[in-house]
Order: C-alpha cells, then structure tokens, then sequence
C-alpha cells in the first residue's frame, strides 16, 4: 500500500510587489489555518515517511508547519524545484521515482497543478474547482511501487480545509 498526500501551500501575502512570487511569505491567517490542520492532521495519526516541497517559500513554510504539527522532523523536508509552477506530470514524475521503500508520502505545492493532481484521483462528481490554500487530500493505493500508481486501484481517504476544521477542535 502506497498514500499520496497532497498539501496546497498556505494563503500568502502579495502586499509587497517587490518581492518575487517565489519568495512570498505567508499570512497570519494562512498560518492560523494550517496550524488547525496540522492538529487534525496528528489527531488522525497522520505520519508520513517522507515530505517533499515546492522551493518556494510559501510552499516550504508550509510543510515546516505541517510537519511540526505531525511530530516530522523539520530538517528532514525535501525541497523539489520541480514542484514550483508544476503541472500533473511534472508532479508524478517526482513520485514515481520514489523509492518502494517509502510507504507514505506528503507532497507541498500550488495551483492549478495541484487541483489538478488531486482531480485525477477523483470522481467526476467529486471534482473540486480549487484545491483551497491549506488543504490537505489523501489517496491510498493498492501497490508496492511508486511507479504502478497509474495501475493500481485507489480510494481517496480524505480531503480536509480548514473550514472543515472546527474553530478549538484540535490537540489539548
């Protein structure tokens, strides 16, 4: 069994156009939101081997804020440059070449790819317009290998925003 977890960064601030769209910074509010997820996250015992993350800034302060929340160690984040501006496969191409070793991983990244990525392994009736910032989707595959993902039979587990999570509900 392989899990895909797919991470939409955190809402980030454009109030400084100076700054590059690679070097964003997250809001107060995104941060707030990703916190809630990141408790309901380690609520439902959710751990994975390994987190990979878009080099952007937005994208990575995310996954450290994700992975503090889960217990992951923070110098153990993979940063992917491949994941910034990427589309579906781009993004596979990284998760295919993982090694079968790894049973779960998390992937942080932005739109469109990865409203995208988490619409392939939804039904048509299920498909979102926009993954929102902060979202976490997962996908359960019944395989052994990373690169049979397109063959293997599939089950979405969950996908959780922060408005799904209730205000207090968490950790404590």
């Amino acid at each position: 069994m392989k899990t895909l977890y797919i991470a939409r960064h955190a809402k980030s601030s454009w109030d400084d156009l100076r700054v590059s769209d690679h070097d964003r910074d997250l809001l107060p509010v995104g941060k707030k939101r990703t916190k809630k997820i990141a408790r309901w996250l380690n609520e439902h015992n959710i751990f994975p081997d390994r987190i990979i993350s878009s080099t952007a800034a937005r994208a990575y302060k995310t996954a450290c804020q994700l992975a503090q929340g889960m217990g992951f160690p923070e110098e153990k984040i993979e940063k992917e440059a491949a994941f910034y501006n990427a589309d579906t496969e781009e993004t596979m191409e990284v998760i295919y070449a993982l090694p079968d070793t790894v049973e779960k991983v998390m992937v942080v990244g932005h739109n469109p790819g990865f409203t995208d990525l988490v619409n392939l392994f939804l039904d048509w009736e299920h498909q979102v317009d926009n993954l929102p910032t902060s979202a976490v989707a997962a996908i359960r595959f019944e395989t052994n290998k990373w690169e049979e993902l397109d063959l293997a039979e599939q089950r979405v587990e969950f996908l959780i925003t922060p408005k799904m999570v209730k205000e207090g509900e968490g950790l404590g």
